[in-house]
């Protein structure tokens, strides 16, 4: 029971001591630096957005209505050789 209780402790302590302040660059770091190809410089903020490339909209469900489904006369069952080539 004591073994609990410390370990509790000890994780509820561990857990309290995070900070919360915003994180600043050390003496002696420059900026971030600018991308070749940009303009100008990005912005923490910016940088910490993601582009839409990488955050896309969801929209892979292009059937608007359900609908059935017509009759295919290719969608046939595989044969005796399953499919393969004669040689």
């Amino acid at each position: 029971m004591k073994a609990i209780l410390a370990s509790t402790f000890l994780l509820a302590t561990l857990a309290a001591c995070g900070s919360v302040t915003p994180l600043r660059p050390q003496q002696g770091m420059g900026e971030v630096p600018k991308a070749a190809a940009a303009e100008r410089r990005e912005t923490p903020a910016e940088l910490m957005t993601p582009s839409t490339q990488a955050q896309p909209e969801r929209r892979a469900d292009l059937l608007t209505r359900s609908a059935e489904r017509e009759e295919d006369p290719f969608a046939l069952p595989p044969g005796p050789d399953n499919g393969k080539p004669k040689d």
